[in-house]
């Protein structure tokens, strides 16, 4: 049986705690299925790395090129969203893989982006040998509820001026 692992809060670490757990997987020769909402930059470690990890290790994104901010979200991110769910749909059924993360799915599902019911739904198909990851601020109740597993990331203490350091942030 599978378990959905969430991960949520304000602060950073919650897609490095999903990769954590993908790089274990792969460890093991295990199939790791990456879906990424809201995301499109291609020069991070886990989009770089894919393959070297063939074939265990896959990788896509559903995101609008370019940083616009949360408040200037639309219609053409939604559509990205949905298709995103909707890949992630088709790929789990047809690869079965060991675990599916959903990067970003809590903040897709609180800009409207994506319906609950439609993600709840997808869960409720999930192939019991799948554990699922779920990342993303702001994540929902009912996926709370749904989760085997809730970690809430809290920034306790930053610097000043936050570094985006090469291998660590991304």
């Amino acid at each position: 049986m599978g378990y959905i692992y969430l991960y949520t809060g304000t602060g950073a670490g919650k897609t490095t705690n999903a990769l954590g757990l993908a790089l274990r997987s792969v460890g093991h020769k295990h199939k790791v299925i990456i879906i990424q909402f809201l995301k499109w930059w291609k020069k991070t470690g886990e989009y770089k790395i894919r393959k070297k990890l063939k074939p265990y290790y896959e990788i896509y994104q559903f995101g609008r090129k370019g940083w616009i901010g949360l408040k200037n979200l639309n219609e053409k991110d939604k559509k990205l969203a949905k298709k995103g769910l909707e890949f992630a749909r088709k790929i789990t059924k047809k690869k079965k893989p060991n675990l599916l993360v959903l990067d970003e799915i809590n903040l897709a599902l609180h800009c409207n982006l994506l319906e609950i019911k439609d993600v709840l739904n997808f869960l409720d198909k999930i192939p019991k040998k799948t554990d699922v990851v779920l990342t993303g601020r702001f994540a929902p109740k009912e996926l709370i509820k749904r989760a085997d597993f809730v970690n809430e990331i809290i920034d306790l203490k930053h610097p000043k001026k936050i570094p985006t350091t090469k291998g660590i942030q991304y």
